[in-house]
């Protein structure tokens, strides 16, 4: 019997297929993107689902060029003290390229909105699902852009309080992620980070449990 609502297969296809295609990247070219094509991502990202319909996402579009090269200092800054922290690891983390701040043809920060506290509704005891929140409003934007074949990568290593500083943001806003967008002249056949040895995809068996945790499902 067929499911009511439904999409086509070609339709479902395309959907799985940016899931399976979507890319961290951190190559570039620095081509302008299309204005139309910028608005569809930012369109879907305010359309993304969040607790209690609260819509803690703002994102601030990086247009100052000092500004940019700014933020690319904190990253730079955040990528040493990481590397030092991985210990054993530190030359195999140096040699890797962890952002394309410099390259890209957009930068924007995704941010948690201030005076949260007041947002309860799905809160009061998981008071961190306005992260969840912001994070399926930057995976929109992830998923749309392949789909428009424009490249993204999320980038996590730097120190918010000075991000913070940098942009000007209310004290009890947060900055979450400095996003990289732009065109590429191709995406990756797998994850970077995959495709360098850094990691390996887990076994979606391994992760799967029933009624208990660890007790895998047959």
């Amino acid at each position: 019997m067929p499911i009511a609502h439904h999409y086509t297969d070609t339709e479902r296809n395309a959907v799985y297929r940016a899931i399976y295609e979507r890319r961290d990247m951190r190559h570039f070219r620095a081509d302008p993107i299309d204005p139309a094509i910028l608005e569809r991502l930012l369109n879907a990202a305010h359309a993304a689902p969040s607790v209690g319909f609260m819509q803690p996402w703002r994102f601030v579009r990086i247009s100052n060029v000092e500004l940019r090269q700014r933020i690319h200092n904190l990253v730079e800054q955040e990528r040493i003290n990481t590397a030092k922290a991985l210990n054993e690891r530190e030359d195999a983390f140096m040699k890797l390229k962890v952002e394309g701040i410099l390259d890209c043809a957009q930068v924007w920060v995704a941010a948690l909105c201030e005076a949260r506290e007041q947002h309860i509704f799905g809160r009061r005891t998981l008071p961190e699902m306005d992260l969840a929140s912001l994070s399926c409003a930057i995976q929109n934007i992830w998923l749309a852009a392949r789909a428009e074949g424009i490249g993204m990568g999320w980038v996590s290593l730097f120190e918010p309080e000075a991000l913070k500083t940098a942009l000007a943001m209310p004290e009890s806003s947060h900055p979450i992620a400095i996003l990289c967008l732009g065109h590429v002249d191709r995406f990756y056949d797998k994850p970077m980070l995959e495709q360098q040895g850094w990691a390996e995809r887990k076994n979606l068996s391994d992760l799967l449990f029933d009624n208990n945790w660890n007790t895998p499902c047959r």
